[in-house]
């Protein structure tokens, strides 16, 4: 009676007081909400945030209608089109260059502005952080933070460095570092109002409480040698073939070695 025929399971509770644990943790936390809400469905787990802080992050204007009212939306990506903003009347959109600025229009907005980081997406050389921020001032618009975005694993001394270049009233936005790197950068930069954003490890830094089940289609008797499936792989040995109810419709893909993600009898 499902429906469906791929299920993610939670373990709620646990998966409830792991957020909940970081969330404690972390001081002036913006947790973010894009795509399809990180497999739990964004409408959801915005409502969830909602309880965690008085800022929602997400990734484009699009997925601003699912922040709920009483929250401020945080737009990660530079917008081009304001339109679906039209039912959201607590907006900080991004802006990383004087185009940016210019695709505003004329109504006042509040805005962050983003430092370029050596990721090199989207964002102003911070030589040019300055004037881009006095060009925002001067076109009406409120300068409410700056961020920084950094790559995967990236060093958090880029961040404390670019922390450093950043007008001391401003407060900063930080993604890809951990709480522990986040911790040692509140500590070296204690006149400095820090924020953490945080996705993949607040709502999936446990893995453990996440089970994923699927549908058995069809099965067929196979023999060793066999080509099967997409990418017409011998079959190892005699044995049967296991059709699954997903794939990469649902982002399910092969393990890094390229055995199948679900497992019969281990």
């Amino acid at each position: 009676g499902r429906g469906v025929a791929l299920v993610l399971e939670v373990d709620r509770s646990r998966w409830d007081s792991h957020v909940s644990a970081v969330a404690d943790r972390v001081s002036h936390l913006v947790p973010v909400v894009k795509g399809n809400g990180y497999g739990l469905g964004r409408d959801w787990l915005a409502a969830r945030a909602a309880n965690l802080a008085p800022a929602i992050a997400v990734g484009t204007v699009f997925e601003v209608a699912s922040v709920p009212l009483g929250r401020t939306a945080i737009v990660l990506t530079p917008a081009l089109d304001l339109a679906p903003l039209l039912d959201h009347d607590d907006i900080v959109l991004t802006v990383g260059s004087t185009a940016h600025l210019a695709a505003l229009g004329s109504s006042s907005r509040r805005v962050i502005v983003k430092i370029r980081s050596s990721m090199h997406r989207y964002g102003t050389p911070i030589a040019d952080l300055t004037s881009l921020v006095d060009a925002a001032r001067s076109a009406g618009h409120t300068v409410e933070a700056v961020s920084i975005h950094l790559p995967l694993g990236g060093d958090p001394d880029e961040a404390s460095s670019l922390v450093e270049r950043v007008e001391s009233s401003l407060p900063v936005h930080l993604s890809h570092v951990t709480i522990e790197e986040f911790e040692g950068l509140v500590t070296r930069h204690s006149d400095r109002r820090l924020h953490l954003r945080l996705g993949t490890h607040l709502w999936h830094g446990d893995k453990s409480m996440f089970a994923l089940h699927a549908d058995v289609l069809d099965t067929e008797h196979v023999s060793a040698g066999t080509s099967v499936g997409y990418r017409s792989t011998p079959a190892a040995h005699d044995g049967t073939l296991v059709m699954i109810g997903c794939g990469s419709s649902h982002g399910v893909t092969p393990l890094a070695d390229g055995r199948s993600p679900f497992h019969f009898s281990r």
